[in-house]
């Protein structure tokens, strides 16, 4: 098993950053990708971006290409999802997910950028 805990969302006005962490704890070497999912109220969970653990390549959905990175401490089994360039529209719960033979889903954080 693996449990995920997010972190970091929060309010923000258009154009702010904001830092969400995805801690994982349990059974880490049985996942080998980790990512970000959002959804904002009234639409479908949709990808947002992903790393994959051992070498760091990531993948970027063109709507926060550009704006948002991601990256991972090994150490501490630990992702982060850096969100600059906020827009009212990236408003949304973000959950990240680590997969591996399982997925495994955090409880989500909100974010909300006001106009």
């Amino acid at each position: 098993q693996v449990q995920l805990v997010e972190s970091g969302g929060g309010l923000v006005q258009d154009g702010g950053s904001l830092r969400l962490s995805c801690a994982a704890s349990g059974r880490t070497s049985s996942y080998s990708v980790m990512g970000w999912f959002r959804q904002a109220p009234g639409k479908e969970r949709e990808f947002v971006a992903q790393i994959i653990w051992e070498g760091g390549m990531t993948y970027y959905a063109s709507s926060v290409k550009g704006r948002f990175t991601i990256s991972r401490d090994n150490v501490k089994n630990t992702m982060f999802l850096q969100m600059n360039s906020l827009k009212p529209g990236d408003t949304a719960v973000y959950y990240c997910y680590a997969r591996g033979t399982t997925e495994y889903w955090g409880q989500g954080t909100q974010v909300t950028v006001s106009p």
